[in-house]
C-alpha cells in the first residue's frame, strides 16, 4: 500500500471514531488564516548584506537541495530566528555543505 492511501485510511478512521469536529464560524476562522498567511508573505523591505563567498556557496547548495531560491531560504531562516522557531542542530561533527572546503593559501611569515 503506497504512503497516500495508508494516509487516506488513517484519516478516514479517525473520523469514523468521531475525532473530528465541525469549527464554529468556518468563514471568519477562513479569513483570519488567510490575513495571518497574507500578512507573513509581505515582502516591502529590501536588505543588502555581505557575507563571505562561501557562506553564499553554502546557501545557495543548500536551497537548490530543497528546490527552492536562495534568497527564499535566507528570508526563512532570518524569520525563523526572529520569530522564535529557528532551532540548532544537535551538536556534533557536520560539514557546512557535505562538500569539502578548500584550504586557504595563507602567507607563510
Amino acid at each position: 500500500m503506497n504512503k497516500e492511501n495508508k494516509l487516506e485510511e488513517e484519516i478516514l478512521a479517525s473520523f469514523e471514531r468521531g475525532e473530528w469536529q465541525s469549527v464554529p464560524n468556518l468563514n471568519a476562522e477562513m479569513a483570519r488564516f488567510a490575513s495571518m498567511a497574507s500578512a507573513s508573505l509581505i515582502k516591502d523591505k529590501r536588505v543588502n548584506i555581505r557575507i563571505s563567498s562561501r557562506d553564499l556557496e553554502d546557501i545557495q547548495a543548500k536551497a537548490a537541495e530543497e528546490a527552492i531560491p536562495y534568497q527564499t531560504l535566507m528570508s526563512s531562516v532570518l524569520h525563523k530566528f526572529v520569530t522564535g522557531r529557528l532551532v540548532e542542530a544537535a551538536p556534533g561533527p557536520t560539514s557546512r555543505s557535505g562538500k569539502p572546503r578548500q584550504k586557504r593559501n595563507t602567507p607563510s611569515t
